[in-house]
């Protein structure tokens, strides 16, 4: 019997281990962070002042994966409690439990600070821009917008 834990043990960690895999790489969206494709590209600038600061949360999109991968983890776990009907009502339990804390996992990891900034640019046109909390701004605060080819707005001091 012993053994059995030891191999639902070993399941479970190699399954949350796996996550990342399933529930997909999150980049960074923060001023300070460039990915591979967006260096060594020209970018517009822009110069403004900071007319309002809110904190606010980026949530990625969720793939399910991570409900997946503990459900299976939980069943695994469940399957060696008990004996009989009990254990497949260990089993069924486990999986219950095992696919909320899954979810739950995804969706922590997944969620990231961010600041909401309203800026009047030179020109006097009012942006709002969402990124990772990254430097320290206040209201007031002279920043540069850099404008990518594809659409995309960041924030720097």
């Amino acid at each position: 019997m012993r053994s059995n834990h030891c191999i639902a043990l070993l399941s479970t960690i190699s399954i949350f281990l796996l996550m990342p895999i399933f529930t997909g790489c999150t980049t960074s969206q923060s001023g300070q962070v460039y990915s591979s494709g967006q260096a060594q590209r020209s970018l517009s600038v822009y110069y403004g002042t900071i007319i309002e600061l809110r904190h606010v949360t980026i949530q990625d999109k969720t793939s399910g994966g991570g409900a997946v991968l503990g459900g299976v983890a939980g069943g695994v776990i469940g399957s060696t409690i008990g004996s009989g009907r009990g254990r497949t009502l260990a089993a069924v339990g486990g999986a219950l439990a095992g696919m909320v804390a899954g979810n739950a996992i995804e969706n922590q990891v997944g969620t990231k600070p961010a600041i909401e900034f309203t800026i009047e640019l030179d020109s006097g046109r009012m942006m709002a821009v969402v990124q990772e909390d990254g430097d320290y701004y206040r209201v007031g605060d002279r920043v540069r917008l850099l404008e990518g080819g594809d659409g995309t707005w960041r924030v720097r001091q």
